[in-house]
């Protein structure tokens, strides 16, 4: 068997993150429901982009916020995502390997640009998300490299890039290599509107017995298994993985593993300034819990704390040193 070298690999879009400050001003003249997600096209990205304020631009995406974090932790991180051979591509593969996130994906040349999101950040914290999906909707199966895969622990899918068909194979390739090296398969829901166009095939994966973990939020478990009342939804999902892990903002997030459910609450923050990859940081934390042999109650504390670091400011990068956090509030 191949020996374990990166705790998490993770497939996902690999987009760069524009993140700035905007009023309500702004979002009215630029016809913006604000905390919104919306796709926009290349010509619609190059607009908008122009009429934002000064922004702040990292390699991003769900699954690359997850391993960032990872990283951060302290835990040995690998990405898969498609980024062109542009100035944004560029700027993704120096952030990403910067964090110590191992990246070895080509750039494509096909002429689609890198992917980017925009997002403006309300004085209230709401973000308003417009994101240009480019390049990261065209990683193909032949991009994924199996002995990367078979030296990773844990792969990390998030929902997000089940929508585009050739991501898609790419990712159902990855799985069936991780599952037949032994290895564990996570999963993120990712957001409700993914459910709503591909809950038979989340459901398919996950009742086929090809997800461990699973990640969502109260929304997203609701959609997913159909059931309005939020325990009847986890009943009906817990037993078809080996891990569930649902967070609920201000209520905490829980765990459930062999009928065993963990609860812990959520992290005091002094002031929510960006909710951007909250949730991709509470999966990190849980995930770097995991690799490092703690409990669900230390993995699920780990994720909170990790997100609440990063709603106390802009950016989905943190800004406090996370595995100092960890040590002063968890040892």
């Amino acid at each position: 068997m191949t020996d374990i070298r990166l705790d998490v690999l993770a497939i996902g879009n690999a987009i760069v993150d524009v993140i700035a400050a905007a009023d309500e001003a702004f979002l009215e003249a630029e016809g913006l429901a604000k905390g919104s997600m919306r796709l926009i096209d290349a010509a619609e990205a190059t607009r908008l982009y122009d009429h934002m304020t000064q922004g702040r631009e990292t390699s991003g995406g769900s699954a690359a916020n997850t391993v960032a974090g990872v990283a951060a932790l302290g835990g040995r991180a690998g990405f898969i995502g498609q980024v062109a051979s542009d100035q944004l591509g560029e700027i993704f593969r120096h952030d990403i390997t910067g964090l110590g996130v191992e990246f070895a994906t080509r750039a494509s040349d096909g002429g689609v640009p890198t992917a980017r999101c925009l997002i403006l950040v309300t004085p209230d914290a709401q973000r308003t998300m417009n994101t240009f999906l480019g390049a990261s909707q065209h990683l193909h199966a032949a991009a994924i490299d199996a002995g990367q895969i078979e030296a990773a622990a844990i792969l990390y899918l998030e929902g997000y890039l089940w929508d585009p068909e050739e991501p898609r194979w790419a990712m159902i390739k990855a799985i069936d290599i991780a599952r037949a090296a032994g290895r564990k398969v996570a999963f993120t829901l990712s957001d409700s509107f993914c459910i709503a166009r591909h809950r038979d095939g989340f459901n398919q994966l996950i009742d086929g017995g090809k997800v461990d973990i699973l990640f969502a939020n109260e929304d997203e478990i609701t959609a997913l298994a159909g059931q309005p009342d939020f325990d009847r939804a986890v009943a009906t999902v817990q037993g078809k993985v080996e891990t569930l892990v649902v967070t609920r903002s201000e209520k905490g997030a829980i765990a459930v593993r062999d009928g065993e459910r963990v609860a812990v609450a959520a992290e005091p923050v002094a002031r929510v300034v960006d909710t951007t990859g909250a949730g991709d940081l509470f999966a990190a934390g849980f995930l770097a819990g995991q690799a490092q042999g703690r409990d669900l109650g230390d993995s699920l504390r780990m994720g909170a704390i990790a997100a609440a670091e990063i709603i106390s400011h802009y950016g989905a990068r943190p800004e406090t040193d996370l595995k100092a956090l960890i040590a002063e509030r968890l040892g």
